[in-house]
């Protein structure tokens, strides 16, 4: 079997190739990754070393180098999980964001078609579903309503994705997970950036009334059930992956678990404006791929946060290199004016 994993220098992309590397040694794993800023071949240092996994560096909009890599190789799997991500970086500017997300897929939809792939697992976001109330999941048949040119980035893909299956009776699937958190996340996103505030004695920047609803998600968990689908799976359908019930809590409530995990004063948190169009609140149902597929989430989140905050605390050197240069810049342009 040969595999592609896209983004697999990204915090679920490279958690994605150790769990194929560990669960599926037979098979042949490309991880290519075009290493902007989130993506870090540290990630995959160890599989690199041992000769476990070959490592492409491209561009998925560069529809030659996709090309002739699909030609080459004649995969028989895709993982397509290469994507901007960042809801506040899509504030700021969302054209790659379009590039991409949109235009990414859109090429390695062409060379997958093209070159006979017999899977393509696309991942994708429960963002694409928008803002929830109080009450109520967001199921796989939920109306798209994305809020923010990220998610709107997003749900185009998925719909190019589908609309390949109509046209071209192409073999795909979309996944749709809640929040991730987890070893090698990327520290702008509020848990891992929180952990590192924190054991540096830095405030945490907590967005308005901190009562935004989420629903975490242990990547390892999210990664089993990518396998589950890329397995299991039918065509044209869509998967919801979501973290349970006792894992939809709301930021404030993270962030206080943080800091008593590691035995920090609460008075680190520092309220900030909001960010534009907020979403209030995401929870997902998925009774679908856990009735079909036979997937559910294993890892509470408590012993999950617990296992999250022991890998930045082990692995320090990793995290403190990322959070300076370039980054600094984009920390300081968000939180600047949010006071």
């Amino acid at each position: 079997m040969k595999v592609l994993v896209t983004g697999a220098a990204g915090f679920i992309g490279s958690n994605l190739v150790h769990l194929l590397a560990r669960e599926r040694p037979e098979w042949k794993i490309t991880a290519l990754d075009l290493l902007t800023y989130a993506g870090n071949v540290k990630n995959l240092t160890a599989l690199l070393d041992e000769n476990r996994i070959t490592f492409a560096r491209v561009d998925i909009t560069d529809e030659v180098a996709i090309g002739a890599l699909f030609e080459r190789e004649r995969f028989d799997l895709v993982f397509h999980l290469a994507a901007e991500s960042h809801v506040d970086r899509s504030i700021m500017s969302s054209l790659e964001f379009v590039r991409t997300n949109v235009l990414g897929t859109q090429v390695l939809l062409d060379a997958a078609l093209k070159a006979g792939v017999g899977r393509f697992v696309h991942i994708s976001t429960d963002e694409v579903y928008g803002s929830l109330g109080p009450t109520g999941y967001f199921l796989e048949t939920t109306p798209l309503d994305p809020t923010s040119p990220y998610a709107a980035s997003k749900a185009a893909s998925d719909l190019i994705v589908l609309a390949f299956c109509k046209t071209h009776n192409f073999n795909a699937s979309v996944t749709r997970c809640t929040n991730n958190y987890g070893p090698f996340h990327f520290p702008e996103k509020l848990i891992p950036l929180f952990i590192t505030n924190a054991m540096e004695g830095k405030k945490l920047p907590l967005y308005g009334d901190g009562m935004n609803v989420r629903s975490w998600l242990y990547v390892t968990d999210h990664c089993d059930a990518l396998l589950r689908v890329a397995e299991k799976g039918k065509a044209g359908e869509v998967y919801n992956i979501g973290g349970g019930a006792d894992a939809e809590l709301p930021n404030r409530e993270v962030t206080f678990a943080i800091l008593d995990m590691l035995g920090k004063s609460r008075d680190l948190i520092q309220p900030v404006g909001d960010r534009p169009a907020h979403d209030r609140r995401y929870a997902i149902d998925h009774s679908k791929i856990s009735n079909e597929l036979g997937w559910k989430p294993s890892t509470p989140f408590m012993k999950g946060l617990e296992m999250t905050v022991a890998w930045y605390q082990a692995n320090r050197p990793w995290w403190e290199e990322i959070k300076s240069g370039a980054y600094l810049s984009y920390y300081e342009r968000n939180y600047a004016n949010r006071g």
